[in-house]
């Protein structure tokens, strides 16, 4: 049996959570990867956060550069899409110094491993069909997907790998490991997309996790030893304030750690949450969508924990709402008097969303508000019976708030080129249950992230980091979000 780890503090969702798991351990034994199936606790551990930003991919990858320039000897990126981009241009830029800092050390090469997904739909048609994906050679670099020629990248120890299995399984999850002491946990992909995302940086025990999810499905095989003194300073390049800068367009950056002080949300519970892919969207045209289940995976388990188990407030940011296990557990705890706040896109990825879902966000918000409004007549039904009736003497039930918010850039949609810095759509993934817990990540609340594609979530028990979470959104969204159902208006 595995050691034993850090276990977050006693909350309504953890044990609940833990159960789920246990009872699908067989279920969760065929996924991959698979190696939490039978001891569901390993993912349980801790972390400390450095910092929150919001703001375009684009903006986010610029903030993070100094962060990244503190790679020692390795660097892991997981990506899901991959584009020519300034994004890539900020990548390239930051490779050629990290090239440089080897060279001039005179040291061991840098280790660097970039994985993606998808870069275009040629390339998903024709990819390899094995989950042992394929590695890219030197001469591809360049031509192909972008970055530097491998004569500019001396110091490096460089591998481009994709994996992609069709028809609908691509690999979502984002993410970044430093000298596997530190994780960057972003929203975005290396893509020309200006979009609103997120990006949390932090340190811990939560790490083991993100390198045990890298060696057991993109590597498959024992990773090499880093030296025993490897040190990575999350600091470098921070003013001494912890301060949040507000840099526009929704560009803000919250650091919880200065030059001279530790963080202060400092060893917090943390769980870990992968979701495995799968080629099996489980299509059911003619079924209500409380009877399609989704995948016990530890990512869906823990959402619909948050869902079912909620007891004052539910807030979601997400760029798509089309899965059917979230709309309906939204309705329950809807009905049990939770409030629920979302906000989520109109339009984004119109065509992705009919060919993985059969529908889209825009018509599934509709049936939602639909289904919330005969739920509040049944209710007013209900409270004018006759006093004879023995049920009368009961307290009615209170409906829980609804508020639904489309996101949209001030100033209205721009072009591709045109958008001069302001997010178009939102595609930022977060749920809050009670102010108490944030889970951030890749995964969508949308049939292809529960259903077929890989994704990999976090949960945080902190009330001061969901606060501060949700002051920053608050802010960024300022503007950029239109009301479209208020239940209390």
């Amino acid at each position: 049996m595995p050691p034993p780890k850090p276990t977050p503090n006693p909350s309504p969702y953890q044990e609940p959570f833990i159960r789920v798991l246990d009872e699908a351990a067989l279920i969760n034994h065929e996924d991959d990867p698979n190696y939490y199936a039978k001891y569901p606790r390993s993912l349980l551990s801790e972390s400390t956060v450095d910092s929150f930003m919001t703001g375009t991919g684009d903006a986010i990858y610029r903030s993070l550069v100094p962060l990244l320039e503190a790679t020692n000897h390795e660097l892991i990126l997981v990506t899901c899409f991959w584009a020519r981009s300034s994004t890539l241009e900020t990548l390239n830029a930051l490779l050629r110094k990290l090239s440089e800092k080897a060279i001039r050390r005179g040291t061991d090469k840098i280790r660097v491993r970039l994985c993606f997904s998808s870069s275009s739909l040629f390339q998903k048609l024709f990819h390899k069909q094995s989950i042992s994906g394929q590695i890219y050679s030197t001469s591809s670099w360049t031509k192909q997907f972008g970055l530097p020629d491998p004569s500019e990248l001396g110091g490096l120890d460089l591998q481009l790998k994709s994996i992609f299995i069709l028809p609908f399984s691509v690999m979502h999850p984002k993410f970044m490991i430093i000298d596997r002491k530190a994780v960057v946990l972003p929203s975005c992909n290396i893509s020309w997309e200006e979009w609103f995302e997120g990006a949390i940086t932090f340190t811990g025990s939560t790490v083991e996790e993100f390198v045990k999810f890298y060696k057991h499905f993109w590597l498959r095989t024992d990773m090499p030893d880093l030296p025993a003194s490897t040190t990575y300073d999350s600091k470098l390049g921070q003013a001494d304030t912890t301060d949040t800068q507000n840099l526009d367009h929704g560009h803000i950056v919250t650091r919880f750690s200065t030059a001279s002080k530790p963080s202060t949300v400092s060893k917090i519970p943390t769980i870990f949450l992968p979701s495995p892919h799968r080629r099996n969207p489980r299509f059911h045209p003619f079924a209500s969508s409380s009877a399609i289940s989704a995948p016990p995976t530890p990512l869906n388990a823990f959402v619909l924990t948050l869902l079912a188990k909620a007891e004052r407030s539910i807030r979601i940011q997400s760029p798509n709402l089309t899965a059917p296990p979230v709309l309906t557990s939204i309705l329950k705890a809807l009905e049990r008097g939770i409030d629920v706040q979302i906000l989520t896109s109109e339009r984004l990825m119109i065509l992705e969303q009919l060919v993985t879902a059969g529908t889209t966000t825009s018509r599934c918000v509709k049936t939602l508000v639909k289904r919330y409004k005969k739920l509040a007549r049944n209710i007013v039904a209900g409270q004018r019976r006759p006093a004879t009736d023995e049920e009368a003497a009961i307290s009615p039930p209170r409906l829980g708030r609804l508020q639904i918010s489309y996101f949209e850039p001030i100033g209205g949609l721009k072009g591709r080129g045109e958008e001069g810095g302001e997010p178009q759509q939102s595609h930022l993934k977060m749920t809050i249950a009670d102010g108490e817990v944030v889970v951030l990540g890749s995964g969508n609340l949308d049939r292809a992230s529960w259903f077929t594609s890989q994704e990999l979530g976090v949960a945080f028990f902190d009330k001061g980091l969901v606060q501060q979470v949700e002051s920053v959104l608050d802010r960024a969204m300022e503007g950029r979000a239109r009301v479209v159902y208020d239940s209390a208006a």
